[in-house]
Formats: C-alpha cells, structure tokens, sequence
C-alpha cells in the first residue's frame, strides 16, 4: 500500500512538471518596440552571502489599505530604529522646530557642534519608511546632529506641503547655523524632496546648503522610466506591474503640472546645485530616475558623484543587516563630513 502511494505520488510529480511551461530565456519585441522578456535571473555571487539570502526572502504584503500600510510601516521603522541604535548609538529627541515635528538625532560625542545635517525621510509621501533608520546611522558616523523632519503626509497634504515643511525648518536652523555647514538628504521620496526643496530654496534665492544627498529617486513625475517597468519595491519579487503614466504619484502632486520645475526638478535650472551623492542599485525600480536626474545636474555643470550598488533592490540600505548596508552609510558619511568641512 505505502509503495503504491509513493509510485502515485511520483507519477503525479512528474505530470505537473510536464504540465509546467519550460524555463526559457528569450525576448521578442512588438511592433511598438515593447519587449515580451522571458528570463531565469540568478542569485549573483557577486554581492555578500547576506544579501544573496535577502533576495531569496518571498515579498512582503501587497495590495494594503493606506491605513495597513501606515500600521505596518511604523511597527518596522520603530524596529529598524532600535536596531540601527544597537550598531549606531546616538540620543533621540522629539521636538519641534519652526511648527514642523522633527526627530532630533544626537551624537553621543559630538566633534561637530556648528554643522547640521537635514533629513527627509522615505515612505511614498504617505508614510515613514526612515526618519529613523535614515539618520541614526548617519548622525553617529559623521558626529553631526541630523534633524529629521517629519513633513506632512499626502494624501491629506499633497505637494507642496512637504517641501514647504522643509524649507520652514531650514530656514529656522539659517539663523543658528551656516549655509556651508549644512547638509540635505533623503532616501526614495526623500530623495526625490531633497531635489525639489534645493530647486524650491533656489527659487526663493535663500542659500544653498554645502552638499545634497539623493539615494534612490527620480526627477520627473511625467514620465515612467526603464527599471520601473523591470523592479518592484523588493526588486525581482512579488508583482510586477506594467508601469502606465495614467498612474503616476497623483496622490503626491495632486492637479500640478506633472513638468512643474520643483515637483520635477529635471525641468527646473540646475545650474549651480551643491555637490550632491547619488546612490542606487541595480535592482532598484528609481535606478533610472536616479541615473538620469545625476547626468542633468552633471549637464548642469554641478559636481555630482553616483554610486550604483550591484543586485539589490530599492533602497536595501535601511537593511542594518547587509555588509553593503554599512558600507553605503560609510560613503554617506564620508561625503558630507568631506563637504561640510570646507
């Protein structure tokens, strides 16, 4: 009986496997140019074995309510914020500066009392993916007090609401501190503020801080790019769906323009921007905004240094655990302790 099952079983494997389209490498392109890709992408070893057994992790929940997506946000921030302080210890306060809630992160030995660094944090526009995670690590290497602004979220509050936040704390930390020792930065919607405030406060002609940081964004909302169509969030996991320009951020940016020179700064007049870090991934969905809002600030004539990091998906440096995770924070570092200090 038992091996009667067991040779049922095996036959019943072996159907479903014959019944299993063929693991095929091809692509075949349509008369518009679209390319049909059927592709087996491997683990590269060329990454460290804890990334290689991060891309093997299944994506997490999709398809969640705002509220659900707010929820789950906060409990991993709040997470990744006591592992980040664990590896990266620092003092945390909650204050406020010109209205605006920012959290104010503080060295433990602080060498630098007269430099500032500014950070807009990722989640989307819609939630905190990294006021946390984004500026403990950051505020302990380069011994600088980061404060990061925790600007009003959209839907509730579309563009410009967050930049306006931004630059409202900006100008406060102007009366206590040097443009030229100041930094701003942010990662994914964050990244993509950190542009649009440095237009905006170009616009207002107020000073420009001494160095930007743009770690995975984007700088037109008119258009979708390459690797939007290629990654998702987790890279080569979970959906992939087809990107369409009927489906850009709206709940960002609202009716505006989607050309508006501060909400896409790759419209806006470049020249003269700080020296700004550009870091993103190959499996990152905004490695081709980043890509391409770096080479209009080098057409610009501004000096702009990229940093692409093989394999991983969007954003991976809020991942304490990877080896390229520390080493991402240490070029972060290394750059603005470089530029603050002339």
């Amino acid at each position: 009986m038992q091996l009667r099952h067991l040779i049922a079983v095996a036959a019943l494997t072996t159907t479903l496997q014959a019944q299993q389209p063929p693991q095929t490498n091809s692509s075949t392109l349509d008369a518009n140019g679209t390319a049909h890709v059927t592709r087996v992408v491997p683990v590269p070893t060329t990454i460290s074995p804890e990334a290689q057994t991060s891309l093997r992790r299944p994506a997490g929940a999709e398809n969640q309510s705002l509220a659900e997506r707010r929820t789950g946000t906060d409990a991993w921030q709040t997470r990744a914020g006591e592992a980040s302080l664990k590896a990266y210890p620092v003092k945390i306060e909650s204050i406020t500066i010109a209205g605006v809630p920012v959290r104010n992160i503080l060295p433990l030995d602080a060498q630098h009392p007269d430099r500032v660094l500014i950070n807009v944090h990722g989640g989307g526009f819609n939630s905190d993916s990294g006021s946390f995670t984004e500026s403990i690590p950051i505020a302990n290497l380069t011994h600088t007090r980061v404060v990061s602004v925790l600007y009003r979220l959209a839907p509730e509050h579309q563009f410009p609401a967050a930049i306006d936040d931004t630059i409202a704390v900006y100008r406060d930390l102007l009366k206590t501190y040097k443009p030229t020792h100041i930094a701003l930065y942010g990662t994914s919607a964050g990244a993509i503020l950190t542009a649009e405030v440095a237009v905006r406060l170009k616009q207002l002609n107020l000073p420009l801080p001494a160095a930007l940081g743009i770690f995975s964004g984007l700088g037109d909302f008119s258009q979708s790019t390459d690797s939007q169509a290629m990654y998702s969030l987790r890279g080569l996991t979970g959906s992939l769906p087809l990107p369409s320009n009927n489906a850009l951020d709206t709940e960002y940016f609202g009716s505006t323009n989607p050309k508006d020179p501060v909400l896409s700064p790759l419209y806006a007049d470049l020249h003269g921007m700080p020296p700004t870090l550009f870091i993103t991934s190959t499996r990152d969905l905004l490695l081709s905004g980043t890509t391409i809002l770096h080479r209009a600030f080098l057409q610009s004539g501004d000096n702009a240094q990229l940093i692409v990091f093989e394999a991983l998906p969007h954003a991976f440096w809020n991942d304490i655990s990877l080896p390229e995770t520390k080493e991402a924070y240490g070029y972060m570092a290394s750059f603005f302790t470089q530029q603050l200090s002339h």
